[in-house]
């Protein structure tokens, strides 16, 4: 019986090729989109998720009640790790980390840059990424030493066993490597190239050595934690929330309030408000998931339209089926039959698709998503989607079919009225509504991403370039910074504890004037050398920048820390930092975009110091091509710095990096907008050619009695228009409502004006008249004799 079906359903679908087609190419369209938007939201979720017990480990972060601002930061101080292990028994390991610079790395001739982490002993119980070679236990017992991964080990000692041999880092000690990790996959929140445990550190270190026995206010450093099988973070919040508050002395202690961040939410839930967990990427993923659901209803609203638009040619078959005997069940599983036909044809053409865009794909995501044949539960919720798109797309052609009266049908006095036409325009609006709905998404994300990039950044990034600090660059600062700016290539150059685009350290003010009882101010914070802010292009406010090595008990704020503190008249004020330095206010430098170009200017504070920081920025003078000024800048860097490769990033494209992932947002929106319209269009052209062959006889009359071709396009273009101006108006207000709840989290962002709904509405509209004035024109230029002769 079901061979019968499947047979009768495939010779009705190479019967009417034509829309066939049409169905086939929507349907696969759509769960091709459906399909790629489920790969890519799996693969977000499935963040960290292959690292054992990863529902134990945790990132220790601290919430800091700054004048009444709860601020989250992930950095805390190395006391807090050591009274971590020692105050809280539930706590099964703790891991000190710094993840701040790029490291050199040499073997032989070989000479590299590159990322990677100083942890704890306890990082890889942790987070136990698989070794290739060497034990967890053995791996950091030695502070002189090093874990590659597999990568690493291959770039610096090619097909050689790396276990023993050594590797020159910094240029100043050698390490034994002692372990390899297997590659970290791209779907991990940690992405380096070795680890060096923190004991290493400690011994090279007397910064970080001092820290150790350092306050609870020196947070510059990430711990994770594992808690104990059956711990949960619930039974020990208490415990750990004031654990810094035995610093009854320390502002920054006791104003700090410690939590804990699962590792299965790092990658989702990175936004906190006012202290609490409240979105992030999570954001996006459950967007885009639900227009890959609209795309796909979409495509099954073409298939309904289509299926029951031709009712009447299928009519005759229905009439004669119930006539021998066929019941009405019957009927239904046939139809029902040549859906799920329809839907696997199209399913098995959607994963043709999605295997030929997924390289494309991934470019622009930047992600490593393939598609899982080999998985048995793929297979399985493919299947099941396959159903249920069948059941969707189906169900409504074979209910409405196999409810026609045989009587009426074989009698030929069976009509479709205008009632029957209702529910086929509704979904016609609920196509469009949804495709001009993402068309004045796709806008508004485009407008937003402008906005933000011709917003005034505060500083000129414009051809000054950085370079990361090491040994051998700071003990030749003043050497290389002489050379550069006589030999003609740069204008200005500085060095900062923080790049030009962010800023990597906060600290706390103790006493200002006009500081109200209680009151606590954390800002974010940067030690630099003379010239940073002529190098920058930072305007002064009021006041001067810094002079000379005289202004090093002096501080220059920007514009929203001034306000954020409430001083009036700044200028040779006095502050006192955390720890009692006296610093006299001599500069108020304008705001400049270091964080985020949506968000407001961070308040932060400028000190100078004589000692070369972590960053050189230099700025290439316009006399100079940039080409010629790499090629001498080489030159120099490795005539000073001969133990590694001249490495610099420009700042201006450090600066628009900040923009990538709303670019992408704004791209892939705009892609499957187009995409959504597309399968819209092919089901309006479906419609289009049906209604006209429906028309041909009242074509051929009017055209008889003097209709010209704009009076019979007209006929039949008025009900589409009318149906995408309804569709127009009910998206409007939709879009409206979540658009404004996305722009939100914005701080600078767009306003929405009457004029994208009017630019999408005309989109929209032109669309239809591309798409139906084919049919149309062409029914109207047919020769009315034949119309009329073949009735």
């Amino acid at each position: 019986m079901f061979k019968n079906y499947f047979k009768t359903a495939w010779r009705n679908i190479i019967r009417s090729k034509g829309y066939s087609f049409l169905n086939i190419s929507g349907l696969a369209i759509g769960m091709a989109v459906a399909l790629l938007i489920g790969l890519w939201a799996h693969y977000q979720y499935s963040y960290d998720k292959f690292l054992p017990n990863y529902q134990q480990a945790y990132r220790v972060q601290r919430n800091f009640n700054s004048n009444g601002d709860t601020l989250t930061f992930p950095t805390t101080s190395l006391k807090l790790a050591d009274a971590l292990k020692r105050e809280i028994p539930e706590i099964e390991y703790v891991a000190e980390s710094d993840w701040t610079a790029m490291h050199g790395l040499v073997v032989g001739d070989k000479k590299f840059y590159m990322r990677g982490a100083i942890t704890g002993t306890d990082f890889l119980r942790i987070f136990q990424f698989p070794l290739a070679a060497g034990s967890v236990n053995t791996v950091f017992k030695d502070a002189y030493s090093i874990v590659l991964t597999k990568a690493t080990a291959k770039t610096l000692f090619g097909s050689d066993d790396p276990v023993g041999k050594m590797v020159r880092f910094d240029n100043k000690n050698d390490l034994k490597v002692t372990g390899v990790l297997e590659n970290i996959p791209n779907n991990s929140s940690f992405q380096f190239d070795y680890l060096v445990p923190f004991s290493y550190a400690e011994q090279t270190n007397e910064y970080i050595k001092a820290n150790r026995n350092g306050s609870y206010g020196n947070n510059g450093y990430q711990l994770f934690v594992k808690l104990k099988p059956g711990v949960s973070y619930s039974q020990i919040a208490s415990k750990i929330r004031n654990i810094e508050h035995t610093e009854t002395d320390n502002v920054n202690a006791m104003f700090s309030y410690v939590i804990l961040q699962p590792m299965k939410n790092w990658h989702m839930f990175g936004n906190y408000v006012n202290g609490k967990e409240l979105d992030g990427f999570i954001v996006y993923v459950r967007m885009f998931s639900m227009i890959g659901a609209l795309v796909l209803m979409i495509a099954c609203i073409n298939f309904i339209n289509l299926t029951t638009a031709r009712s009447e040619k299928r009519a005759k078959e229905v009439g004669v089926r119930k006539a021998i005997g066929s019941q009405r069940k019957d009927l239904i599983v046939q139809f029902l039959a040549e859906s799920f036909l329809l839907t696997l044809i199209a399913f098995l053409f959607s994963i043709l698709l999605v295997q030929l865009a997924l390289p494309a794909f991934n470019n622009l995501t930047k992600d490593k998503i393939s598609i899982p044949f080999s998985n048995i539960f793929f297979w399985i919720i493919m299947f099941v989607s396959l159903v249920i798109t069948a059941l969707l797309a189906g169900s409504r052609p074979a209910f409405y079919l196999s409810s026609f009266n045989p009587v009426k049908v074989l009698k030929g006095t069976m009509k479709v009225g205008k009632i029957a036409t209702w529910p086929r325009k509704i979904l016609v609006v609920i196509q469009f509504a949804c495709s001009v709905a993402l068309i004045i998404s796709t806008i508004i994300i485009y407008q937003q991403i402008q906005h933000a990039k011709n917003r005034p950044a505060g500083f000129d990034l414009n051809r000054v370039m950085t370079t990361n600090m090491n040994e051998d660059l700071s003990r030749n600062y003043i050497a290389i910074k002489n050379e550069l700016i006589q030999s003609g290539i740069t204008e200005n150059v500085t060095t900062s504890s923080s790049p030009a685009t962010d800023v990597y350290w906060h600290t706390d003010i103790d006493k200002w004037p006009g500081k109200n009882a209680g009151e606590t101010v954390e800002m974010g914070a940067m030690y630099v050398t003379a010239d940073y802010f002529k190098t920058l292009g930072i305007k002064m406010q009021e006041g001067r920048p810094f002079e000379g090595l005289s202004d090093t008990l002096s501080v220059i704020f920007n514009e929203t820390a001034i306000k954020r503190l409430r001083i009036k008249q700044p200028l040779n004020q006095t502050i006192t930092t955390y720890n009692q330095q006296h610093l006299k206010i001599v500069g108020i430098a304008k705001d400049a975009l270091m964080v985020s170009p949506f968000s407001p200017a961070d308040p932060t504070m400028f000190f100078l110091t004589q000692y070369p920081q972590d960053i050189m920025m230099y700025k290439l003078s316009p006399r100079i091509s940039t080409q010629d000024a790499i090629n001498k800048l080489t030159k120099i860097f490795n005539k000073y710095n001969p133990a590694y490769p001249y490495n610099y990033q420009f700042a201006d494209a450090n600066y628009a990096a900040k923009f990538n992932f709303e670019v992408l947002v704004g791209k892939l929106a705009g892609i499957f907008a187009s995409l959504a319209i597309f399968i819209s269009c092919l089901g309006l052209f479906g419609l289009s050619a049906y209604i006209a062959e429906q028309k041909t006889k009242e074509i051929g009359i009017r055209k008889v009695l003097g209709a010209s071709v704009s009076q019979v396009w007209l006929l039949l273009s008025k009900d589409f228009i009318l149906l995408v101006i309804i569709s127009c108006v009910i998206a409007s207000p939709v879009a409206l409502y979540f658009l404004q709840q996305w722009l939100m989290k914005y701080d600078y962002r767009i306003s929405i004006g009457p004029a994208v709904f009017i630019i999408a509405a005309l989109m929209a509209l032109v669309i239809t008249l591309v798409t139906i004035s084919f049919q149309a024109i062409k029914a109207a230029l047919s020769n009315p004799v034949k119309s009329l002769r073949s009735e």
